[in-house]
């Protein structure tokens, strides 16, 4: 499984009004388009910042369901218009599983204090 790690910096003050967005927009189109998501996550040391991740199951699907995406008249004739001006960069980093390693954290709990 490939994971997309991608780390956006949005201008100041945006941050709320990008994860509004964010949720109703580009996380429903994503799906659609057949991507899993997974985030957002908020940093907690910056007030412009947040990580998600986006899962595939290989190489080559994510090129083609990208294309699929970026390409597709949602996301050029609407979405980029109203995104764009709220980024400040985004990084993007391409990652894998490796066997053994924990691949699922639903059944972890909160984090207590301490």
């Amino acid at each position: 499984m490939i994971i997309e790690v991608r780390t956006y910096h949005v201008k100041p003050g945006q941050r709320d009004r990008f994860l509004e967005f964010f949720h109703r927009h580009a996380v429903p189109l994503q799906q659609s388009c057949g991507m899993r998501v997974m985030g957002p996550f908020v940093d907690l040391e910056d007030a412009d910042v947040f990580h998600w991740l986006r899962a595939f199951p290989s190489l080559e699907a994510r090129d083609r369901l990208k294309d699929a995406l970026y390409e597709g008249p949602a996301w050029k004739n609407e979405l980029e218009a109203i995104a764009m001006p709220m980024l400040a960069r985004y990084t993007s980093a391409l990652t894998t599983t490796l066997p053994g390693f924990v691949n699922d954290l639903t059944d972890l709990q909160p984090a207590t204090g301490g």
